[in-house]
């Protein structure tokens, strides 16, 4: 599915065997479906678990979210969501604004030119580094991000476990982040030990999952559930944010019309505040333009092409079977792209999602964040690494894209094209 040929490859089929169709992949039997109903039945159904690679169990770990399924899902599930609660969110908008800031006074201010994505794909890592694990900034932050750059490459590469291949590589650094994060547990848990208490759980989410207990006072994640998700969550957060934002700023500069409005809406929420006093929940919910700018951004370009399902039983669907154990497989751009749906799918245009209810299409149509049980449980916290980025950018740059052509690959996670180099222009103030 590299390059820019699978989503064509997707519709072409579903055009010629229609929502459901038999193949093979990577040696697998696999059905495809596609659809609003297909889009149901996989967030919905509890007759399908989600499948990954056993290479890519070998970079994150078998006791991820990912590979979960029953109760054991609901569990970890569970418990991420606890560090994910609306109150605690409102708690990390300010050490997110801190980041965004330091990032942006060390990589924009003073230069004339960019290069977006590698630039996102770090202040993404910082932010989550920050909220999951408490890691400041130095030594052990810097080498946890490359070795999470080495990580996603192999998850993308030929499962060869050799020293010198992208996979193997990728294997030795899973085994290093694997170290730190599992070090960072220790700690906090003798932490914990020492304090009791005292230790607030809102600190990061290590600290949020060691504090999770049961009725019984039983501990509802072991040492390596902990490990194995926050690596998951790094991976999720690290690339779904950093592709959401390059891909804004990529869409904003072939569309000044959206882009003076989008500034218009961050001006007004800062013509009542001082330069230095930091945005607030309140001011997040003002900012519907700009998630309206990433919704449909999301729908054009969505960061996951696709994702696999196993089935654990025999399923009926669309009036065919789907044998007990055979692979499934999902893409998103058939609804996002369907002209039925969305007209003129190709045109961008965020005004589609303004009835914010039911963004004017049918249910389960726009996925990008899943759906049902599966929903990305950190989507609201995309949305605001999102909106508090994008609030500084706009309003402290103008921009153009350096080159014409407007192309974008996938490998297998969408890349503009060098990474997206733009021109930027600090303006008189970032504060005007």
């Amino acid at each position: 599915m590299r390059g820019s040929t699978g989503d064509r490859w997707v519709q072409d089929r579903v055009d010629r065997y229609g929502p459901v169709s038999k193949l093979s992949l990577f040696g697998t039997p696999t059905v495809l479906v596609a659809g609003p109903a297909a889009n149901k039945l996989m967030f919905f159904t509890t007759t399908m678990a989600l499948r990954q690679p056993p290479f890519v169990q070998q970079i994150l770990g078998e006791k991820s979210i990912l590979d979960l399924y029953g109760a054991d899902h609901k569990r970890v599930r569970g418990a991420m969501l606890e560090f994910l609660r609306p109150d605690m969110l409102k708690m990390y908008v300010g050490k997110i604004q801190g980041e965004v800031r330091r990032h942006i006074e060390e990589n924009w201010v003073g230069r004339t030119t960019v290069t977006v994505m590698p630039l996102m794909k770090r202040l993404t890592f910082d932010i989550i580094a920050a909220l999951l694990f408490g890691l400041e900034r130095g030594a052990t932050r810097d080498a946890l991000a490359g070795d999470f750059v080495r990580m996603t490459k192999g998850m993308a590469a030929i499962p060869v476990n050799l020293p010198f291949t992208a996979f193997g590589r990728s294997i030795k650094a899973s085994g290093r982040a694997r170290g730190v994060l599992q070090g960072i547990t220790r700690e906090k848990k003798a932490n914990q030990l020492k304090h009791g208490n005292q230790v607030s759980r809102n600190n990061d989410l290590i600290t949020c999952l060691l504090g999770l207990t049961g009725d019984n006072g039983e501990r509802v994640l072991t040492d390596k559930e902990i490990v194995d998700n926050s690596m998951v969550a790094l991976i999720a957060g690290y690339d779904t944010s950093s592709i959401l934002l390059t891909f804004m700023v990529r869409q904003l500069a072939n569309d000044p019309t959206t882009l003076a409005a989008m500034v218009h809406e961050h001006e007004e929420i800062a013509k009542n505040k001082s330069d230095e006093e930091a945005l607030t929940w309140e001011d997040l919910t003002k900012m519907k333009l700009t998630w309206r700018v990433a919704q449909e951004t999301l729908r054009v370009v969505p960061p996951i092409f696709g994702s696999f399902r196993r089935a654990l039983e025999d399923i009926e669907f669309d009036g065919y079977c789907i044998p007990k154990g055979w692979q499934v497989f999902w893409t998103a751009n058939v609804t996002h792209m369907d002209a039925s749906i969305f007209p003129e799918p190709a045109k961008f245009d965020p005004s589609r999602f303004e009835n914010q209810s039911a963004s004017a299409a049918p249910p389960c149509s726009f996925v990008a964040f899943g759906g049902g049980p599966r929903i990305c449980p950190g989507m609201e916290l995309v949305r605001i690494e999102t909106l508090v980025t994008m609030h500084h950018l706009a309003r402290q740059f103008r921009w153009k894209l350096c080159s014409k052509k407007n192309t974008f690959v996938r490998d297998p996670m969408p890349s503009p094209l060098h990474g997206l180099p733009i021109e930027i222009e600090h303006k008189m103030s970032p504060y005007s």
